[in-house]
């Protein structure tokens, strides 16, 4: 069970920068100017993205989608500090905790009824 949970949280982050990393190339394109060229790299990004989830072991795609939003929250304050240079405050800890707690929970529990 280790080894699922383990499999899971490298693939969900992952899929987390991927994500993020693609969203930001539009991001940079729309609001910061950058070129067009960055929807290249940003849409590969985002095809990877979307190949990782579906390498996730469950059995329907939304539960897959509702336990990577855990990871994908705390993925997002780790950009936002690193790639952002802005440090996470106390309430981002607070809401990022609650919500591995809940990615957790969703995916403790498909296991335990499998």
């Amino acid at each position: 069970m280790i080894r699922f949970y383990t499999a899971s949280t490298v693939i969900y982050l992952g899929a987390a920068v991927a994500e993020i990393a693609g969203c930001f190339a539009f991001w940079a394109w729309l609001r910061q100017d950058k070129s067009a060229g960055w929807l290249i790299p940003g849409l590969l990004s985002l095809a990877l993205f979307a190949y990782l989830l579906t390498r996730i072991d469950v059995n329907v795609a939304g539960r897959a989608y509702a336990a990577y939003g855990g990871l994908y929250i705390v993925t997002s304050l780790g950009w936002l500090w690193l790639a952002e240079g802005i440090r996470p405050n106390g309430w981002d800890a607070a809401g990022a905790g609650l919500a591995i707690a809940g990615a957790l929970v969703i995916l403790i529990g498909t296991q335990m009824t499998r």
